[in-house]
């Protein structure tokens, strides 16, 4: 048994560890924070090595990918070259927003078989699709066809070892007779196979109520782009705190929607420049927000 003055003695050896090594006081309680690269859309093509170390110097620990095609894999890098530069600047690509072809036309899966091997390579959970072309979206049918689709490429994602998810803009708020395209996504597909980012950015400027999706849909957003509206031009982006979305409020919610991973995401009206919003957002976020 360990009596009371070893116990004390014990503990402040303990504390006293943890004051010679401050990092030991929070490797358990690390602030972990996303950013979607399609932010640094101009900067990233051009220098891909280097724009990846000012993303983790800016703070982010991990990343979500953008632009992969089977021609030109990742701005000319082969899946295997991009793993490496994230290791070497300690970022995990959770996720990335992948085109998949004509699949969500015609269900030609070459594009779709492609992006797994690319994200498996990667060592990533999601495959995340980022739009759906107008001519796919007309009506309710064809949200329907959708949500049907995205349940065949959620099982061959769930055998590949990875989760589909699918991130939305404003369109799916419409209302098609008495449903919107969102709905029908959220009732027609199947919650284990696939999963929703959610842009709180786009729902704000629907004015649609994220808590309240999360309380009617418990568990399916696990994912997020964080992203701020202008205070005066809701078409225009602003850093992380500097718009008017209450992120706080949302961020409280967040085990009720399923969280596991967020991205800032920024694609406007930068101050001064794109890495320097990426700063701005990511010291908001850690010190207000997580």
């Amino acid at each position: 048994m360990v009596s009371r003055r070893s116990f004390i003695i014990n503990t402040s050896m303990a504390a006293a560890t943890v004051c010679l090594v401050p990092s030991l006081a929070f490797a358990s309680n690390k602030k972990t924070i996303g950013l979607q690269l399609y932010t640094l859309r101009d900067e990233l093509p051009k220098d891909v090595k280097g724009i990846l170390e000012k993303v983790a110097l800016a703070g982010y620990t991990e990343v979500e990918l953008y632009g992969f095609s089977i021609k030109d894999k990742f701005w000319g890098l082969e899946p295997q070259e991009l793993k490496k530069i994230l290791d070497e600047n300690k970022l995990k690509a959770v996720s990335g927003h992948y085109g998949l072809g004509t699949y969500l036309s015609d269900g030609n899966t070459t594009e779709l078989e492609a992006v797994i091997k690319a994200a498996k390579v990667l060592k990533s959970e999601y495959i995340t699709i980022p739009w759906l072309d107008e001519s796919l979206r007309k009506n309710a049918d064809d949200y329907r066809k959708i949500a049907s689709l995205l349940n065949k490429a959620g099982e061959m994602c769930k055998a590949a070892g990875l989760k589909l998810a699918y991130h939305n803009h404003d369109f799916e708020f419409k209302k098609l007779g008495d449903i919107t395209g969102y709905e029908i996504l959220l009732k027609e597909t199947d919650k284990n196979l696939v999963f929703f980012e959610m842009d709180l950015y786009w729902i704000a400027y629907s004015k649609i109520n994220p808590v309240e999706l999360f309380k009617q849909n418990p568990g399916r957003f696990t994912m997020w782009h964080v992203k701020d509206m202008d205070k005066n031009t809701k078409t225009l982006n602003t850093e992380i705190g500097s718009g008017v979305i209450d992120f706080k409020s949302i961020f409280a919610e967040a085990k009720l929607s399923g969280m596991k991973y967020f991205f800032v995401e920024q694609e406007t009206n930068y101050k001064p420049n794109a890495i320097e919003s990426i700063k701005t957002s990511c010291e908001f976020i850690a010190k207000k927000l997580v």
